[in-house]
């Protein structure tokens, strides 16, 4: 294992999710990736199977809705919780990028990932 994992914005890349991501680490049983969401734009529904995610909101405004709850604003260093097999989307609802890190327990599998729209 590397003791410094460098950021490599080259890395980034557009999901079907309507967001960029960059994976800055996946072990298997965790994972960090940088999200990133344009002004105006909604990522699409989905939900991690036997996954945990948390969302660290670093730059940007948005509201994030997580299961069957409604939606709540989120803003820098706010925490999201988002439990196993739950739908969840967020939206960048201000003018600059909505700038996240997305933290999995175990690591992100794409196979874990199901869309829900």
């Amino acid at each position: 294992m590397q003791i410094i994992e460098k950021f490599e914005i080259a890395k980034e890349y557009y999901t079907q999710e309507r967001c960029y991501i960059t994976e800055l680490h996946n072990n298997g049983s965790s994972s960090i990736a940088r999200a990133r969401v344009k002004p105006g734009v909604r990522t699409g529904l989905h939900s991690l199977r036997d996954t945990f995610e948390q969302y660290i909101i670093l730059e940007g405004e948005g509201e994030v809705e997580v299961g069957d709850s409604p939606a709540v604003k989120v803003s820098p260093l706010d925490v999201v919780n988002i439990a196993a097999d739950i739908p969840q989307r967020i939206t960048n609802t201000g003018n600059k990028d909505l700038i996240f890190l997305c933290l999995c327990t175990p690591g992100f599998k794409q196979e874990a990932y199901k869309n829900l729209e």
